[in-house]
């Protein structure tokens, strides 16, 4: 690979045709001083003599590259069968040269190759970031066969083969477990925040993090076939199934260039043929309409009031990945939110105004956040982010005898007592009561149990992110629909929604429930917008009309599969894209009427003979060129 492909990718040609442009007229701007110092009677040995000639210096370099586009517009019209822009491009340059207009030759192709660079940068990475994933899963897997481990790569196994998978270690299959206790994280395939406790007869799932306890593991699908694979598959196949609409300036100009060029061999050839005219002023007069009629106004207008629109958003932290998600974010009518990590933080917290929670006093909270700070749990990191937050001291006190029992909890002897910290399962162990009380608010409840009798339970939650509830009240106020995904338990999700105003939630999702369901919207509305942050979102926001993707716990695959990414994770920029979105629509349109309705009012003068070439220069390209980007520039006037 090239130093100009590291730097520019594999358009860096369009760079290089764009320098090459913009050095030419910066040296002829240069000369054409030298030249007026020259006739001032100044006299700068060799500069002056230079100075004669500047034309020379856009002949060298606009010709070849006037061929080039000719040639590509030749070669797409001999396998497609139409006209392209580079045609149109490459006989508008040539002409201008023809008759003396240089510069004007020059600016033409250095503002459509600085176009062409831009649509073509932004291109389809999706299998590249699919690939990435491959890290998630492990490539060997640890089979035990008459009491001995052997490591052995997965893509040797079958289903029927038994794993084993210690603490700390991804699961490398799907599969069944069928002897052992822990707490898996599975947040990768499900997005919940809180790790699951796996016993015997419980599925896992490749990729999963293993957290705690040792696990034995039947295995029950080949590599290819495990969920994980499943999302890798989807997400090619949405990015497949994800038509890009064509080019709307191609789509113009394979009518459009026909037929100015049918026009212009016309005016040139008509009137000298049939009346006797004068064929050098009817000549004229086409090269007039060729230079009207040549849509680089119109050409760099329309990219660039999305690409303006792509700077706004990346300077208020939003990565959009093309002009066409801009255009689709302002038809959106439906919105699709994940929960955990998306609406949430993803991180458990205590909920101590929770109906269900009851404590003796706040000391017996320090107490557990002092034994918990020796566990790496997310359930113990509530515990001391809870205490770092009130200002407590809870490191000074005097902890032994940790031990972690995998899947259920953490016990140790803080101040002397017997401390034990976990689940509904560890107090069974434990021996102690419970209070008869049934958990029914979806909130995930901890038990404390301090020398043999419950002292405390403690409800643990996510937490909403601070501006969810001004996001979905935005989104309502501009008539969009919003509904939460979630892998969650449906209480959690209930309660969510409810907090937030949600029009609805669906719970308990897998990603390929979640992209059918998905698939069910677009059917019924303009423009979808799914906004996630985890792997099993990806399918979905390949697959949406515009993929939104929180950038904070996003993965590689997620960030690549979505269009739209939230570097700073401000749900309040949801709203603003899509306003953005219809402003943009609004002003490309706008653009495209205004430069083709002078154009067609040059051109009819043109023909006519009342306005001379300079005025068609001056009005039709520079003068509309102006008045689009002037209007452009109101896109940052969005709120």
């Amino acid at each position: 690979m090239s130093f100009l492909e590291r730097w520019f990718g594999e358009d860096y040609k369009w760079i290089l045709f764009a320098l090459a442009l913009g050095l030419s007229m910066v040296s002829v701007y240069v000369l054409e001083n030298l030249y007026g110092v020259y006739e001032l009677g100044l006299t700068i040995p060799f500069l002056n003599e230079i100075a004669r000639f500047p034309d020379i210096i856009y002949h060298i370099v606009v010709t070849p590259i006037g061929l080039y586009f000719l040639y590509k517009g030749f070669v797409k019209l001999y396998r497609k069968k139409r006209f392209t822009t580079e045609f149109l491009m490459g006989v508008a340059g040539l002409s201008a040269l023809y008759i003396d207009y240089v510069f004007e030759a020059a600016t033409v192709l250095f503002l459509f190759s600085i176009a062409e660079y831009f649509e073509e940068y932004i291109e389809d990475r999706a299998r590249k970031s699919v690939e990435k994933l491959v890290k998630y899963i492990p490539n060997q897997a640890r089979v035990v066969r008459d009491g001995a481990e052997e490591m052995i790569d997965v893509d040797r196994l079958s289903p029927g083969v038994n794993i084993l998978v210690k603490p700390g270690e991804r699961i490398p299959l799907d599969g069944v477990v069928i002897e052992g206790l822990s707490n898996v994280d599975e947040s990768l395939v499900t997005g919940e925040s809180v790790p699951v406790a796996k016993k015997a007869g419980d599925e896992v799932y490749a990729g999963t993090l293993n957290l705690d306890g040792v696990l034995y593991i039947r295995v029950t699908k080949h590599p290819k076939d495990t969920l994980v694979s499943k999302i890798v598959d989807l997400v090619i196949e949405a990015r497949k199934n994800k038509a890009d609409t064509e080019n709307l300036v191609d789509r113009f100009v394979k009518y459009y260039v026909p037929v100015v060029i049918l026009m212009a061999v016309v005016t040139a050839s008509a009137p000298p043929l049939l009346f006797g005219a004068d064929f050098n002023t009817w000549l004229y007069r086409s090269l007039i309409l060729l230079v009207v009629a040549c849509p680089s106004a119109f050409i760099i207008s329309v990219p660039a009031t999305f690409f303006t629109s792509i700077t706004l958003s990346s300077r208020r932290g939003v990565i959009i990945k093309g002009g066409k998600y801009i255009e689709r974010l302002g038809k959106v009518d439906t919105i699709l939110l994940d929960k955990t990590g998306t609406l949430t933080f993803g991180e458990p917290r205590l909920v101590l105004e929770c109906s269900e929670s009851v404590v003796e006093d706040q000391d017996v909270l320090v107490q557990v956040a002092s034994l918990e700070r020796y566990s790496n749990h997310p359930i113990a990191m509530a515990f001391i982010k809870w205490a770092e937050e009130s200002g407590v001291d809870y490191q000074k006190i005097r902890v032994m005898d940790v031990k972690e029992v995998a899947g259920k909890g953490i016990i140790g002897r803080v101040n002397g007592s017997l401390l034990a910290v976990g689940n509904k399962e560890l107090v069974k162990e434990i021996g102690a009561r419970l209070d008869g009380k049934k958990s029914g608010d979806g909130h995930t409840k901890v038990y404390i149990i301090r020398d043999g009798k419950l002292v405390g339970r403690v409800c643990l939650a996510d937490r909403v992110r601070d501006d969810a509830l001004e996001a979905v009240a935005k989104l309502k106020e501009l008539g969009i629909r919003s509904a939460i995904l979630t892998g969650d338990k449906r209480p959690v999700a209930e309660k969510v929604a409810a907090e937030l105003g949600v029009d609805d939630y669906y719970a308990e999702l897998n990603p390929v429930e979640k992209l059918e369901l998905l698939r069910r919207f677009k059917s019924g509305a303009k423009a979808v917008a799914m906004v996630g942050d985890g792997i099993n979102d990806a399918p979905a926001l390949a697959e949406a009309d515009v993929g939104i993707a929180m950038s904070d716990a996003g993965v590689d695959v997620t960030l690549e599969a979505a269009d739209v990414v939230l570097v700073k994770n401000k749900l309040t920029q949801i709203p603003w894209l899509i306003k953005l979105g219809k402003k943009t629509n609004i002003i490309a349109w706008q653009n495209i009427a205004l430069s083709l309705g002078v154009k067609l009012l040059l051109g009819i003068m043109g023909i006519m003979g009342l306005i001379p070439l300079w005025m068609t220069v001056a009005i039709g390209d520079d003068g509309v060129t102006l008045m689009l980007f002037l209007n452009i520039l109101r896109l940052g006037y969005v709120k």
